[in-house]
C-alpha cells in the first residue's frame, strides 16, 4: 500500500496501512482511540493520550489553515521540471498537520500563514505506480470519492 506513496514501506504489516487505501479512495483519515477518544492524524497505531491500541479510522474534513510554506526554486532530483512549487503545512481543523503542494485554485503569490484552505486527496495517474499526494485548495473545493463500503 504505502508504495502508492513512492517509497516502498519496510514494515511488512502496519496497523494503520489501510490509511494509503482511504488517500486513493479519496478519503483523508485519521485515527480515533476506542480508549479515550483521542484524534490523531495521521493516524497512529497506539495512542499517545493512553496508550491503547485499539482505534478507528475517523474521516477528516480537509478544511484547516496555513501554518507555513515555502516556494522551492532548486528542486531536488526528481522534481527539476516542476521548479517553481510552493508547499504548504496546513494545521486540519480536527487536529494534526500535514504537507501539500499549492493546488491549482489558489495563486502561489496568494498564499498567507493563516490562510483558510481546504485539503483534497488527489493521485499522480500519469505514472507507472500509483502516487498519492494532497494539494491544498481554497475552501469550498470539492473532489470525487469511492464510496464507502458496505457494513452490513
Amino acid at each position: 500500500m504505502f508504495s502508492w506513496f513512492g517509497r516502498v514501506s519496510f514494515v511488512p504489516y502496519s496497523k494503520v496501512s489501510d490509511f494509503a487505501v482511504h488517500l486513493k479512495n479519496g478519503r483523508l483519515m485519521g485515527s480515533k482511540c476506542r480508549g479515550c477518544g483521542f484524534t490523531t492524524f495521521p493516524p497512529r497505531a497506539d495512542c499517545p493520550e493512553c496508550m491503547s491500541g485499539d482505534f478507528e479510522f475517523k474521516e477528516y474534513s480537509g478544511r484547516g489553515s496555513i501554518y507555513t510554506y515555502t516556494t522551492i526554486d532548486a528542486a531536488p532530483t526528481g522534481f527539476d521540471d516542476d521548479v517553481p512549487y510552493t508547499v504548504a503545512v496546513v494545521e486540519l481543523e480536527e487536529r494534526g498537520r500535514l504537507l501539500g503542494w499549492i493546488g491549482e485554485t489558489i495563486r502561489p503569490g496568494d498564499v498567507k500563514i493563516g490562510m483558510e484552505v481546504q485539503v483534497v486527496p488527489r493521485i499522480f495517474d500519469d505514472t507507472p505506480d500509483i502516487r498519492v499526494y494532497y494539494s491544498v485548495e481554497r475552501p469550498g473545493t470539492t473532489w470525487g470519492k469511492a464510496p464507502e463500503p458496505h457494513r452490513g
